[in-house]
């Protein structure tokens, strides 16, 4: 159920992807540099929850969020000049909604690289965040409710292997797993003939 109203409130958030890709990468600018004003908070609560030096996952995880703020608007489909006499177009379109499984390592930064890309092209996505570590993804929340992300662009959802099995079971466009090859050989099969987009990171 906790899926379903997730997948709901990611179909309503049509107006991320009409929205410009300046408007997209200040909002992610947002979330970097709100992060980045509570990165030793985050640093400790990954450093207790993995045992591991939290501040290198999380400076990564600003960077990355920088970076993808940068991609935006290189990817919004605007015809840009190229040669003397020649133009570029890009139709670059979003998915939709995006199904995202995260694995359990480096749980701040594996949620960020997954979904920094998909929102900065304009998908909202469902997220299932670590499950030995959903704190992570829970605290980042508070970051993203303070930085102008607008309501169902990003839903996180805990649990473990059946919430990730409901998931890619459920009615969005694409799934993007990182894990075992085994789950991953699974969720091919469960989505073989659907038409659903995948992507696995598998190893």
């Amino acid at each position: 159920k906790d899926i379903r109203n997730a997948v709901e409130a990611a179909s309503k958030a049509t107006g991320w992807a009409g929205a410009t890709a300046h408007n997209r990468a200040q909002v992610l600018y947002y979330v970097a540099e709100n992060l980045a004003a509570r990165a030793g908070e985050f640093a400790r609560r990954l450093e207790a929850m993995t045992g591991v030096d939290g501040a290198e996952e999380v400076e990564a995880s600003i960077q990355r969020l920088f970076f993808y703020a940068g991609f935006a608007d290189k990817y919004d489909g605007a015809v840009r000049a190229t040669q003397k006499k020649f133009v570029t177009l890009a139709m670059n379109e979003p998915y939709g909604v995006m199904g995202l499984v995260c694995p359990d390592e480096a749980p701040l930064l594996a949620l960020v690289s997954l979904v920094a890309p998909a929102i900065a092209i304009g998908n909202a996505v469902v997220a299932v965040p670590s499950a030995a570590h959903p704190l992570a993804a829970t605290d980042f929340y508070s970051v993203l409710d303070t930085s102008d992300v607008p309501g169902g662009v990003v839903n996180i959802v805990t649990g473990d292997g059946e919430t990730g099995a409901a998931l890619v079971a459920a009615e969005v466009d694409k799934i993007a797993f990182t894990g075992s090859t085994e789950v991953g050989r699974l969720i091919r099969r469960a989505t073989a003939g659907t038409g659903k987009k995948l992507s696995l990171e598998l190893g």
